[in-house]
């Protein structure tokens, strides 16, 4: 595959993000493929149809549900959820009163006998049941009774303007009397609920029959003295895999349910003693004011105390998807939703269980399951290794049976002959029940159950670690897409830039000041009217501490700039504010960039400032102020000099904020509330005022991680709502732009020329875009279709509530996790705790990992399947009896199961990982070079062990007179020096296409702990536990013809990587085979959707 991206005009099917088709791993090759060639085992990373995930599961082999689908999405609790909620908004009261009751079991109430508080409690004058009737019922009439929202605030002992005092005490006491914000949520499944899922396992099962059939026998015709070893050691053998596997699952689900508890944890600003403070959402309480503002969530129930053209959607509640407007009218605001439009503040009357969306929490058990297209892809190569697995086994179970029953087994002692009329049934029984065991076992080796698991454990690993790395995980199957990401669609403001802004340079009434805070060239008039619109034109606020310690500014990071501006002018902010009335405003809007408000002023004058954007602002002005604070004419030339300035602030990389105002007629605002709530702010004629430079210098290392991408074949493109010539100097200073020469159309391009684009030509120029400018988050939203539409796995940044249409449409959404609104991260796949570039590069690491284990985990598991079956039936067929017995069997699956996917499926990433071009996402899952490797070793193994098996007694020279125990030696020496092999192969998996296999081996503790482990239990098993495994004591000779034999795989690999491969995959020459295979699964499909209840019926079984 090329490293480069696609180049424009280039035909699609061409891309080096080409899919193959034909694939037993992939899928369709494109989208627009007809459902007969779609493959079942393929779904999309995002919004998997229903169908889609029924079909997968339908064609999938299944020995053991409850262990398979272990973390896959439970359809049937899907559909329930909707029902719950309906049932909590019709009985809330009577299931917060259950909850209520059972918690005054548990905990006895202080001062009470447990009823439940319905009157005023505890000093305040208020009590929870009344607030929580109130804001349920959002009883207007009985709000009122009570004196309004300020009213309801003295009886909760706190002031609307500065909140409560915040002091630990107080904090407790409203706790205790009107509960946490947190609800009480389902426990855990235990160990013991693993132990349980772990032998359900219908080839166990067979197993611990075998076992307990061999046991009965063993002892009937042995005595219990040596007649137990036999089935005792294949029970021992199946309880260790049933416990490692249990151990394995509880462990994953102990880290899903840690991540969990970090998703739900939103920080929210909150007033006490009037600053604003950032805290959990669990440590709200009742009296708390806060500000609420577009995108954020609702964090408890409340009542609005203030604010402007504050909208909610309340869908998430309701299940309506209607904006609700909240004033004075219609104050009560419900917990769960989301602020669509405008900002204000909220008094908190209910938290935790007094909330409805507290009690659906509680209600609805949340299911960590969800299928990743890798998982689904391994369920059907799982699937067609367990159909050929079982196939074997059948074989060589009738193979046997037949020899056995003929009497035509080889007489090497290990087996009795058969001889009719002499042979007792106790003794034919029990051989019959060893062969079966075998036969069993090789079904146990061959169905790779844990292949599916391997990737929810190297997902759960990666997850872990991404956090250290600062990303949170907020849906599974975006950590494998990211390793197929081809282009990153990256924010300016805060993810390649530091989001420390400062005000720089300052340019009013028509001359630049210097320094900034140089007052003494500014009127009174120009500086109060400066202040003016600094101050109430914000959704910031400045707190300045009675004892005149360190002034504190709050806001967002542009906001918070110009407040600090605003400061060093002299703005008294309170004071600011309470010279005028808010009228109406308009708030920031990423369309129009601009945000405005009208005051009143003491005397009757209308104020309307706007502020944004440098020239769009400027276009809408006819006139400015200059320093003597008188109006002149904005003719041409006084506007070519505004624009120049614009872009010399631009060209150094400085954010151009205007402000301006203009006088209005009062006679002309509407006097209705309702009226004036709907009134559109004029923004026309208005007089310039000033133009602010803010600085928001490069992240230290941005550009080395945009190198790092680009030698990674992913190309980074900067969509930023910033002036042109803004983002041009920053993506120069980013690495993003190499020259200026790369500084043209369609290179650079402006949001407002895309969107006028034609579908055809936005595909077309969508390829060359490096820097978008002036974009508006639907021009975001139209790159990535556009992208999308080339082939591209797009990723994509953002932080607004109106990113969240572009963050959901593509393939892997980045939210910013300081800046980011709620509304935005409920929207991602991924938040960025830090809002960094590099971190979004280590996502991009951490996903071609996750890829890369599941190779090494493969690549290592079909080399035991090979080996282990081809042994096994060849040594059947000619000699009707296997080297390798059930208990043994059973310590190789163990090996290659569960503690091989813990040791390769936790590998760290490595920087080898960034100099391959993406990994396409239909791209076999078995490469050629795996195939290579694994048949190297297979073929090595086979060859080795079979001529041990067939002539090890005199390579060996194993002559000791007694043929029984010479057979018994060959055979310890054949699992011995097999068990070897994998260990030492284990080496060569961690680095299928490096020469160096133990490059970092030592910084990966659990891999060297886990080859340490085995390599320990071998020898026990060797030395010590020969009653159980059929083995006996080998020499230190004999030892170190195992190890030589499992040493030579170590060179063997070198040697096999010189092998060159086709390019061609392999699987392109089996593709009528697989078309085949798909064909009966789909008839098989077709066959099982006549009925309803079986769609989920796997897995519902599974889950009770």
């Amino acid at each position: 595959m090329s490293s480069s991206s696609p180049s424009t005009g280039k035909d699609p099917g061409s891309s080096p993000y080409h899919r193959f088709r034909g694939d037993l791993e992939c899928g369709a090759s494109n989208g627009n493929c007809s459902d007969d060639d779609e493959d079942t085992f393929d779904i999309p990373p995002k919004k998997a149809p229903l169908e889609r995930l029924k079909k997968w599961r339908q064609a999938t082999l299944v020995l053991n549900a409850s262990r398979r689908f272990r973390y896959t999405l439970d359809l049937k609790k899907e559909q329930e959820k909707e029902q719950t909620r309906r049932k909590i908004r019709a009985h809330a009261h009577v299931i917060r009163a259950a909850f209520l009751f059972k918690e005054a079991g548990e905990k006895p109430v202080p001062g009470g006998s447990g009823g439940l508080p319905v009157a005023p409690t505890s000093g305040y004058g208020i009590g929870q049941e009344q607030l929580t009737t109130m804001t349920r019922d959002q009883d207007i009439s009985s709000l009122q009774e009570h004196g309004g929202v300020k009213g309801i605030a003295d009886l909760l002992k706190m002031n609307v303007e500065k909140g409560i005092g915040g002091e630990d005490d107080e904090i407790a006491h409203r706790r205790s009397v009107f509960g946490e914000n947190s609800y009480p949520r389902k426990k855990g499944r235990s160990f013991w609920i693993f132990l349980w899922e772990a032998w359900q396992d219908l080839t166990l099962i067979i197993l611990m029959i075998a076992a307990a059939a061999s046991l009965a026998l063993g002892i009937k015709t042995e005595g219990i003295k040596e007649g137990w070893y036999d089935g005792g050691s294949i029970a021992l053998a199946v309880i260790l895999v049933i416990v490692v596997t249990a151990v394995s699952d509880y462990r994953q689900s102990l880290q899903f349910q840690n991540l969990n508890e970090e998703k739900r944890n939103i920080q929210l600003e909150v007033i006490r003693g009037g600053r604003r403070i950032k805290i959990s959402i669990f440590d709200i309480v009742v009296g708390d004011v806060v500000p609420l503002k577009i995108g954020d969530q609702v964090p408890a129930d409340g009542i609005f105390i203030s604010g402007h053209s504050l909208s909610i959607d309340e869908s998430s509640m309701t299940g309506e998807s209607k904006i609700v407007h909240k004033d004075q009218k219609a104050p009560f605001l419900m917990s769960g939703c989301k602020v669509a439009d405008g900002y204000g503040n909220m008094l908190v009357t209910g938290v935790g269980i007094n909330t409805e969306w507290g009690l659906l929490m509680a209600s609805i058990s949340e299911d960590t399951g969800e299928e990743t297209p890798l998982q689904v892809r391994l369920n059907g190569v799982a699937t067609f290794i367990g159909i050929v697995g079982l196939a074997v086994a059948f074989f060589v179970l009738a193979v046997l049976l037949i020899r056995y029953f003929t009497g035509h087994t080889n007489s090497d002692g290990t087996v009795q002959k058969f001889k009719a009329r002499k042979t007792s049934l106790g003794t034919a029984a029990d051989e019959a029940i060893k062969i079966l065991t075998i036969a069993v076992t090789i079904v146990v080796v061959a169905v790779p159950e844990g292949l599916p698991l391997a990737v929810t454990l190297t997902l759960a690993y990666s997850m872990r670690k991404m956090m250290a790395d600062k990303a949170l995980v907020r849906r599974l199957s975006a950590c494998e897409t990211m390793g197929s990401a081809t282009t990153i669609c990256s924010d300016k403001t805060g993810t390649l830039t530091l989001n420390q802004m400062t005000v720089v340079e300052a340019y009013i009434s028509g001359k630049r000041i210097d320094p900034v805070d140089n007052t003494r060239l500014l009127s009174s008039d120009v500086s109060s009217l400066l202040i003016e619109g600094i101050a109430q034109n914000t959704t910031g606020s400045v707190f300045m501490p009675e004892d005149g310690g360190a002034v504190e500014v709050t806001g967002s990071p542009t906001e918070k700039a110009i407040l600090s501006f605003g400061v060093k002018l002299g703005m008294k902010f309170d004071d600011a504010r309470s010279r005028a009335s808010v009228l109406q405003v308009f708030p920031f809007n990423s369309e129009k960039k601009r945000g405005g408000v009208a005051l009143l002023l003491a005397d009757s004058v209308v104020h309307i400032h706007w502020k944004g954007a440098a020239e769009i602002v400027l276009a809408s002005c006819t006139s400015w102020l200059d320093l003597n604070g008188s109006v002149q004419l904005l003719d041409q030339d006084k506007e070519d000099e505004f624009k120049e300035a614009i872009e010399d602030m631009a060209a150094r990389s400085l954010r151009c904020v205007a402000f301006a105002y203009r006088l209005y007629d009062l006679d002309n605002v509407p006097k209705d509330e309702e009226e004036r709530e709907h009134w559109k702010l004029p923004e026309d004629e208005l007089i310039f005022l000033a133009i602010v430079g803010i600085k928001d210098p490069c992240r230290e290392g941005v550009k080395d991680a945009v190198r790092l991408c680009t030698n990674a074949g992913v190309k980074v493109r900067m969509v930023t709502g910033d002036n042109l010539q803004t983002a041009k100097a920053i993506a120069l200073e980013c690495g993003i732009l190499k020259s200026e020469a790369e500084a043209i159309h369609p290179i650079l391009i402006e949001g407002r020329v895309f969107r006028s684009l034609s579908d055809f030509e936005r595909e077309e120029v969508a390829e060359n875009i490096s820097v978008m400018g002036r974009s508006s988050p639907n021009d975001k939203l139209l790159l990535v279709k556009a992208l999308r539409k080339r082939g591209h796995v797009v990723a994509v940044t953002g932080d607004g509530t109106n990113d969240a249409p572009a963050l959901h449409e593509a393939d892997i959404g980045l939210a910013m996790g300081i800046q980011g609104t709620e509304v935005a991260k409920e929207s991602s796949d991924i938040i960025i705790l830090d809002d960094n570039f590099s971190s979004v590069v280590k996502v991009v690491r951490w996903g071609r990992s996750v890829y890369a284990n599941i190779q090494k985990f493969i690549q290592f598991q079909l080399t035991v399947n090979v080996a282990a079956l081809v042994i096994n039936v060849v040594a059947a067929v000619s000699a009707g009896s296997v080297p390798l017995n059930a208990v043994q069997l059973l310590w190789v699956n163990l090996i290659m199961d569960t503690l091989g996917a813990l040791a390769l499926a936790t590998e760290p990433p490595t920087d080898h990982l960034m100099l391959r071009p993406p990994v396409g996402r239909r791209e076999p899952l078995i490469t050629n070079i795996m195939w290579r490797n694994l048949l190297v070793q297979a073929l090595y193994q086979v060859v080795v062990l079979l001529v041990l098996n067939f002539a090890g007694r005199s390579i060996l020279h194993l002559k000791s007179g007694d043929l029984i125990h010479d057979n018994k030696v060959k055979n310890t020496v054949i699992f011995n020096a097999f068990v070897l092999c994998q260990i030492f192969n284990e080496f060569n998996a961690r680095k299928p296409d490096e020469m160096n296999a133990f490059d970092g081996v030592t910084k990966n503790r659990l891999f060297m702990g886990i080859i340490g482990f085995t390599l320990l239990l071998q020898v026990l098993i060797i030395q010590f536990l020969g009653k159980f495994t059929k083995t006996t004591k080998l020499s230190w000779k004999l030892w170190l013809v195992c190890i030589a034999i499992g040493f030579i795989s170590w060179p063997l690999a070198i040697v096999g990587k010189l092998i060159p491969v086709p390019k061609t995959p392999v699987s392109e020459y089996f593709s009528p085979l697989i078309r085949c295979f798909r064909s009966c699964f789909k008839c098989r499909s077709h066959q099982r959707e006549t009925d309803d209840g079986q769609e989920i019926g796997i897995q519902e079984d599974a889950r009770q």
